[in-house]
């Protein structure tokens, strides 16, 4: 028995001298928290964004983000908003308006790692509202609160009236009158505006162009000639340090089409054979001409189309024609939908034998 407790009590002494990790605070393996929660007031409500993180307060990857929790407080203003302190996995203070499941996240929109939500919750004009928000992993770990989001809610504008678009060479001109009233009937004072631009009159807005307060034209630069934009503007209240953008206007549309004429090709000559005149010509120096249009006349009659080449092609044979005498001219033509043509080449006249 001695003896096998002396190798019990050698066995124990080797165990102890092993080494083992660190214990892990539990806070470090929390989600990282949301630094970025921002937002401001659309169309009567609070429309927020943020982005979830990616990484855990420790630095470690996260993989298994499940949940995110919204809270909000309200306030007359007066005072700072409250602190945001974590008590038992919920924001004290605060009252929990979402939960969003990033599986099915609905009625929040997630594009990649940015989230947004709307709040239309019974809000009331003039007040105070703060927002918070954690995030929560696949085993029940909350993140610390993210930064406070504070706004008060005020009255946005009006939509302004459909706006008057005007196409260009490679661009539109916008044009439109402020909004009357906010949307509560009160007078607006000088708005700022933002200029909504899609590709089609139902799609989403594919560029959103800020314009400075008291601003009513936008040029819309560097656009694809031939191809119809639709337009929308809506107006932005900036008051208290506070942001209200009211609802978009109707859309208007426009086409760009190009205004400086084609350089027409140069140097036309014609070489008779029987039956047969061939035609030669120097190119348009235009980068635009993609091809070349032939006309042909007879005597003092008009001039008809009788053919057409693709650039860089510069030469043309007329065939089957009757003895007689001819005149050509040559036009450059262009690859937008209305083919464009330029002005006609010098005339050359000719007789077939």
């Amino acid at each position: 028995m001695r003896a096998l407790t002396l190798v019990l009590l050698a066995a124990l002494s080797v165990a102890a001298c092993g080494k083992s990790a660190p214990p892990v605070a539990p806070d470090v393996r929390v989600p990282a928290f949301i630094a970025d929660l921002r937002g401001a007031v659309e169309d009567d409500a609070v429309a927020l964004a943020w982005t979830n993180p990616q990484r855990r307060a420790d630095g470690a990857r996260l993989r298994d983000l499940t949940e995110i929790r919204l809270y909000r407080s309200e306030d007359d203003g007066v005072m700072p908003p409250k602190p945001a302190l974590l008590v038992e996995g919920k924001i004290a203070g605060y009252r929990e308006i979402a939960v969003i499941d990033l599986v099915a996240p609905a009625p929040a929109i997630v594009q990649g790692h940015t989230v947004r939500f709307v709040d239309r919750d019974g809000l009331r004009l003039g007040r105070r509202y703060t927002y918070v928000v954690v995030s929560e992993d696949g085993i029940g770990r909350t993140s610390a609160p993210s930064n406070r989001f504070a706004i008060v809610f005020i009255a946005p504008p009006e939509a302004p009236a459909t706006p008057t678009v005007t196409a260009g060479d490679g661009e539109v001109r916008v044009r439109w009158q402020p909004p009357a009233r906010l949307r509560d009937g009160g007078a607006p004072g000088t708005l700022a505006y933002e200029v909504l631009r899609s590709g089609a009159p139902d799609a989403p807005p594919d560029a959103i162009v800020p314009v400075p307060a008291g601003q009513t034209e936008y040029v819309d630069r560097n656009l694809q000639n031939e191809r119809t934009y639709h337009y929308a503007v809506r107006a932005v209240r900036q008051e208290g340090g506070a942001t209200a953008r009211g609802p978009a206007s109707a859309r208007a549309a426009a086409t760009p089409t190009r205004a400086t004429p084609l350089t027409p090709p140069t140097n036309l000559v014609a070489a008779p054979s029987p039956n047969t005149v061939r035609l030669s010509w120097t190119a348009s120096p235009d980068r635009n001409v993609v091809g070349y249009v032939i006309y042909r006349a007879t005597g003092p009659g008009e001039a008809v189309r009788v053919g057409a080449v693709r650039s860089p092609a510069t030469t043309f044979i007329d065939r089957d024609l009757a003895s007689g005498t001819y005149r050509y001219t040559v036009t450059g033509q262009d690859a937008t939908a209305r083919a464009n043509e330029s002005a006609a080449s010098n005339e050359v006249s000719v007789t077939v034998p």
